[in-house]
């Protein structure tokens, strides 16, 4: 028997959900409507026998008082009925109930009319009447049953990423993070390419999951590709897929990274590392939204969002030679900087909390917070590593903590061995500029003399005047501004 079937496409934000096989029968519970008493005994004969929960209406009217009156999971109707037909009853059932699952029953003089109704929302249908009948409803009802927990899992995913990211429940107070916050607010919706700069574990990541399930995107895939763990000569396949034979061991089709990402985002972690050979393809990609399979001559057309991020600085590669100036151009359409967690520390206590509550539940631990002598030197440390290097303090803390709070002895010892600290010269890593020292140094004073800028120019052996035209070069003319400012000014315009 011909036996046709709606396609269902779920795309799930790049999480594959794997249901069970067998379906719980005893809480799905079912709905036929059909004026023909015995196709609907019969029908619901079959049903019972496979253990679902039963109503039958003999009418469309009857089936949508039923509806008012109780929750189903599915709903089969003949389309043939007096007064209202299954065709109308579909209409107002999608309408009122548009979660509702409906499957046809249908003579096959109706089957024209049964394809019709799936384009307006059913299901599937069965045809009556035919030696399969029987074990055709089975299997359509179970297949259906089983389509609508995988569509209910996905919406809860898709719920609980859309709360994760979503806009309202990212951590920071700090200015810096109030220009991210109203960055993302103002472009999520919008195609343009973003480019998210900053260094290791500032959260870059997260800035683009923000962007895509705040944008008309979120329920199409958010797909991530990190350029610097593959090497360069598997780059081009993960990116564009390729075609069976089209190298040594392409034993079949394959799907890239940009492919799957149609109708999403397309996260390009660590742009910086991708080798030169594959810029100049990467940029028609960007240019034109189209690509061929590695081995192929077909062009595949895409509507991918791209986000990039680097911790590099892409003007400097440009002008070494490493990065094409017009990729970056293509690529930095929008910008978002997100600040080193050093330059944003009133955020501290409440990240602390964030990923106190997040490893509470993970590992089972009920921590009440953290003491003020271990948060003071929390709020002290220079965080080289930023965020991710603070959230693996705390899920270190928080798993081997003794007691209800958080203490310095819960911390590693470099922690407790003073701000930047982390081998003994205050501060002083290898790659660092002497520009950054300097604002590191300036940036120290200040904090250890409270603010007080006429002290800490004294300190550093610099007019206040200079010490000032630093703090608007970095940007910080804001940081440290001490509540009663008319005193300091004073002292400030007397010192010169």
């Amino acid at each position: 028997m011909l036996h046709h079937r709606l396609t269902h496409v779920t795309k799930s934000l790049g999480l594959l959900h794997e249901h069970k096989e067998e379906i719980d029968m005893a809480t799905k519970r079912i709905l036929v409507v059909d004026d023909d008493s015995y196709v609907r005994g019969a029908t619901e004969e079959i049903l019972i026998r496979r253990g679902y929960d039963v109503d039958t209406a003999a009418a469309a009217s009857g089936a949508l008082q039923k509806l008012e009156e109780a929750e189903y999971d599915l709903m089969l109707s003949d389309i043939k009925m007096p007064g209202m037909n299954g065709l109308e009853l579909l209409e107002k059932v999608k309408t009122k109930w548009p979660e509702l699952t409906v499957i046809l029953m249908t003579a096959y003089s109706s089957v024209e009319d049964a394809v019709r109704a799936m384009k307006d929302g059913a299901y599937d249908y069965i045809q009556k009447g035919s030696e399969s009948t029987t074990e055709e409803t089975e299997i359509v009802v179970e297949r259906a049953l089983k389509f609508q927990d995988s569509e209910r899992e996905n919406r809860r995913l898709r719920s609980e990423l859309q709360s994760r990211y979503g806009f309202g429940n990212m951590i920071g107070k700090a200015k810096p993070m109030e220009q991210v916050f109203s960055y993302i607010e103002t472009v999520a919706d919008s195609p343009a390419t973003v480019l998210v700069t900053g260094e290791s574990g500032t959260g870059k990541e997260l800035v683009a999951r923000s962007l895509h399930y705040n944008s008309t995107r979120r329920n199409g895939p958010f797909i991530r590709l990190n350029c610097a763990a593959l090497p360069k000569d598997l780059m081009e396949s993960e990116l564009f897929g390729h075609e069976k034979g089209a190298f040594t061991g392409a034993y079949k089709q394959t799907r890239g990274r940009f492919e799957m990402a149609d109708g999403g985002t397309l996260l390009l972690d660590e742009i910086s590392e991708i080798d030169p050979a594959l810029q100049a393809k990467l940029l028609r990609v960007l240019q034109e939204r189209e690509f061929e399979r590695v081995g192929s001559t077909q062009t595949i057309k895409i509507n991918v969002r791209i986000v990039a991020t680097t911790n590099r600085d892409l003007a400097k590669e440009v002008e070494s030679g490493n990065f094409r100036q017009d990729l970056y151009y293509r690529l930095n359409v929008i910008e978002i900087d997100m600040p080193p967690l050093r330059d944003r520390m009133e955020d501290a206590p409440a990240l602390v909390k964030s990923f106190i509550e997040r490893y509470n539940d993970e590992n089972g631990k009920q921590i009440g917070g953290i003491d003020d002598n271990a948060l003071d030197l929390v709020v002290r440390y220079d965080w080289p590593g930023n965020v991710r290097e603070l959230e693996n303090y705390v899920e270190r803390a928080v798993v081997v903590a003794p007691g209800p709070m958080l203490t310095i002895a819960d911390f590693p010892r470099k922690l407790a061995e003073g701000p930047g600290n982390a081998g003994g010269d205050e501060g002083l890593q290898v790659g660092l500029t002497v520009h950054e020292m300097e604002r590191r140094l300036i940036m120290k004073t200040l904090e250890a003399f409270n603010g007080n800028r006429t002290e800490a120019a004294s300190q550093l052996d610099i007019s206040t005047r200079t010490l000032r035209n630093k703090l608007h070069e970095y940007g910080e003319m804001d940081a440290f501004k001490p509540t009663n400012r008319r005193p300091v000014l004073e002292a400030e315009a007397a010192a010169g």
